[in-house]
């Protein structure tokens, strides 16, 4: 009311001119009308009631001043025709807006991929902002649907442009089924590793290659985004070949390009990441095997040890001579059998920094069944830490295909701990120890992204994303301000290094009187307790408000709970289709309840198949199970349940979605796949993941992230936190001490999303348990005026805990 019908002193001198108060405060209600909802009304005098005391209150006019005249003569088609003119207001028709809008719309089609009901939300709002008149809904909805499928078709254009007829027939062929095979070529591509060994990443390497044989490459030139490359691809990669085969033939090029230019870095991402599971198990056995052989060897270790100390016992005896102590030595142990156990004790013993070299030579067989592949399909780039990598792995693809004896083995990549095995004697190369030694370091630069592949998604340069040079000087005041951060960083670092240390101050002054912290010695080494709480009894009250609520609730199935939810907070509405098009059939809301329901309580489709309803066929399902649920439409429509929870006034009473708790449920996959990782103590021998997942206080999920395994929280946690799209923004987040490290303690504080910037992440114990934190840093490493006294050597730790 206040922006939009509140009459400024310009307006006050234009209804004044007018005869009447009838006229004075129809004119009114047309200026303000106009201004609010972009269009006049049919009837100038059918405004809410609040917006007729609004505008009698402001001229001082009668509330029960007759319209009706006004209504239906002239004077409202005059008066129209004047605010129009005085105010800039133009019709749709009229060709400079006509202009101005489909070009910008145009471009917000060429670069997006919003729906039409999106775009026609975004050019409403254009015409309001730019005084443009609206039309009629279903004119305005005319105009976007054609001019985004006049985007649309030149988008396949653009994409099936630049192919050769060759490429086109080998596009056409990923469609065809061969004679005697159960499925396309396109599926076969579709389909990606689900094992980790040396056969399965060969045929990785040979998906990858066969897409690479394709050719296919959209020109940069085109300047297509790449969200509309993705979300041709996405169709190609989830609906039936049938279905692409059905497409027009221009779309079904454009289609099958976008799906091979991106499955280059989906395949190479899969290939690579099989490599790297594949030589952590490969390493990772061979320590296993080693340790195994070193309990067996114990008994040999035992007798060659009590020989060197019955040969080394005379050695501490001050009583004999230094001339007669060879003889007395040899007396006790012949020099044969003391040159024998020198010769067992070099065979059994391990420097610190073995790499079990020994075990490994036994699966080289292993190794040599991907090496030729790896070396031949993938080309490795590095960053500046990683460039002895790619120069080893150049030496192996060079030495593959053909052996130069003036070839020399880069020595870079070597590590200390390698080099006894590498370089056995006389600095020649032994290309067995130096293969492993390279796959071995190769493993580690993958992990740090020191080596990259090229195109990617996953394993991509780190540095392709950042800003640099003059690009980075010109966005930073810009970044610097959004931040709330001085361009400048002194000043910063003065104020952080001061509450560090006030802080650290404040916390050794709190400890002798703190009864719920102390240390302890264990294991040689000061441990941080926190004690546990004390349980806290639930009152009669409680208990007899749980009874009376718990009987008071209906006892319904599953199905109908979420049929209900749909219809009150219309989730369903966010499942697209995956074409992007408005492909909508009756009771679509509830084929997406059946499929949600199957899939959660993983029974599959058939337990809810019906027969009798067309919402609940067997094809309607798995039509629906294919097409709408994706990534993206489970965000979107998780989301709408998270804003609807926070419209209940009962969910402000348990918070305002401020404080978020982050932690992770483990799962075991029962199928083979890469996806899943090893713990024998939540999975047992086989394998499994971990859903890490962000629950607000209003006790709704945010969002969640599938981790194969079980990696460390503190790895997702900021993932998780920054990418959850709903309309809640926790500042206060809440885990336990496995997603606590000081890195990601201080990126939260330096985040660019202001749901976390400036907010501590708590770290809160375990209930019903003591929890000993290592701390394994002098306070010295932590504090920045480190000549400072503050008591307490080590509490480094606990002043990480709000």
């Amino acid at each position: 009311m206040a922006r939009h019908f509140h009459l400024d002193d310009a307006d006050h001198a234009q209804i004044v001119e007018k005869r009447g108060a009838a006229n004075r405060l129809g004119f009114a209600l047309q200026l303000t009308t106009v201004r609010f909802l972009g269009t006049f009304l049919e009837d100038p005098t059918a405004v809410p009631t609040a917006v007729m005391v609004t505008m009698t209150r402001q001229l001082g006019i009668d509330p029960i001043t007759d319209l009706i005249g006004y209504r239906d003569g002239k004077w409202r088609f005059a008066h129209a025709a004047q605010i129009r003119m005085d105010h800039g207001y133009r019709d749709f028709a009229d060709r400079t807006a006509g202009f101005g809008l489909t070009r910008w719309l145009y471009a917000q089609c060429w670069t997006g991929t919003e729906r039409p009901s999106a775009l026609f939300d975004r050019a409403t709002t254009w015409l309001l902002a730019h005084k443009v008149l609206l039309p009629g809904a279903t004119k305005l909805e005319r105009f976007v649907a054609k001019l985004r499928q006049r985007v649309e078709v030149r988008l396949w254009r653009v994409l099936a442009r630049g192919i050769s007829p060759p490429q086109q027939r080998g596009l056409e062929e990923l469609l065809r089924v061969p004679d005697g095979a159960r499925g396309s070529l396109l599926d076969t591509l579709r389909t990606g590793p689900a094992m980790v060994s040396g056969p399965a990443l060969v045929r990785a390497l040979e998906r990858l290659n066969t897409v690479r044989s394709l050719s296919i490459a959209v020109p940069a030139a085109a300047a297509i985004a790449p969200n509309r490359i993705a979300a041709l691809a996405r169709f190609a990669d989830k609906a039936k070949v049938t279905a692409v085969a059905r497409l027009p033939a221009l779309r079904r090029a454009a289609t099958l390009v976008a799906f091979v230019h991106t499955l280059e870095a989906s395949a190479q991402d899969e290939a690579v990441e099989v490599l790297d599971l594949l030589l952590h198990e490969i390493f990772g056995d061979a320590e296993k095997a080693d340790r195994k052989a070193r309990l067996r060897s114990l008994k040999d270790l035992d007798a060659v040890a009590m020989t060197l100390a019955q040969a080394c016992t005379p050695l501490l005896d001050a009583s004999l001579p230094d001339d007669e102590l060879r003889g007395h030595v040899f007396a006790r142990v012949p020099r044969e059998t003391l040159a024998g156990a020198l010769r067992e004790l070099s065979m059994l013993v391990r420097p610190p920094d073995d790499v079990f070299y020994n075990e490994l030579q036994t699966r080289y067989r292993r190794v040599r069944l991907f090496m030729p592949a790896l070396l031949r399909h993938v080309q490795f780039e590095a960053a500046p830490a990683g460039a002895a990598v790619v120069a080893a792995l150049e030496y192996l693809r060079r030495r593959e295909a053909t052996a130069r004896p003036e070839d020399v083995a880069p020595s870079a990549v070597v590590p200390k701990a390698w080099q006894r095995y590498v370089y056995p004697a006389n600095d020649a190369v032994d290309h067995r120890a130096y293969t492993f030694c390279v796959l071995d370091q190769l493993r580690e630069a993958l992990r740090r992204r020191d080596v990259f592949v090229t195109p990617s998604w996953r394993y991509a340069d780190p540095r392709r994303s950042l800003l640099a040079g003059a690009e980075w000087e010109a966005a930073r005041p810009i970044i610097c301000r959004t931040l709330g951060y001085s361009p400048r960083p002194e000043p910063i670092l003065a104020a952080l290094t001061d509450e560090l240390d006030q802080t650290y101050r404040a916390v050794a002054a709190r400890l002798p009187s703190n009864p719920a912290v102390r240390f302890e010695r264990i294991d040689d080494k000061d441990e941080l307790i926190l004690s546990t709480l004390d349980k806290v009894e639930e009152p009669a009250s409680l208990l007899a408000l749980r009874n009376a609520v718990a009987a008071r609730l209906p006892r319904v199935d599953l199905p109908e709970v979420l049929l209900e939810i749909a219809g009150r907070t219309g989730f369903t509405a966010a499942f697209t289709h995956v074409s992007e098009r408005a492909a909508r059939v009756t009771d679509l809301g509830v084929s997406v309840c059946a499929v949600l329901l199957a899939e959660a309580c993983n029974t599959g489709l058939e337990p809810l198949v019906r027969h009798d309803m067309q919402s609940l066929r067997r094809d309607r399902l798995s039509w629906v199970s294919q097409n709408y649920l994706r990534d993206e439409t489970l965000t979107a429509a998780n989301a709408r349940l998270v804003a609807a929870q926070n419209g209940i006034p009962l969910a402000h009473a348990w918070g305002g979605g401020e404080v978020a708790s982050a932690d992770g449920l483990r799962f075991v996959v029962p199928v083979r796949t890469v996806h899943a990782g090893p713990n024998p103590k939540y999975f047992g021998l086989g394998r499994g993941v971990t859903y890490y997942n962000l629950v607000s206080d209003q006790f709704t999920g945010l969002h969640g992230i599938t981790v194969p395994g079980t990696l460390r929280d503190s790895l997702v946690l900021l993932a998780v936190v920054l990418e959850q799209q709903t309309e809640l923004q926790p500042t206060q987040i809440m885990t336990d001490t496995g997603a606590y490290s000081d890195v990601v303690f201080g990126l939260s504080a330096c985040s660019a999303t202001a749901s976390v910037r400036g907010s501590p992440i708590s770290v809160v114990p375990a209930s019903g348990a003591s929890i000993p934190m290592p701390i394994t840093a002098p306070s010295t490493a932590w504090r920045g005026n480190a000549s400072s006294s503050i008591g307490s050597p080590r509490i480094g730790t606990i002043c990480c805990v709000p």
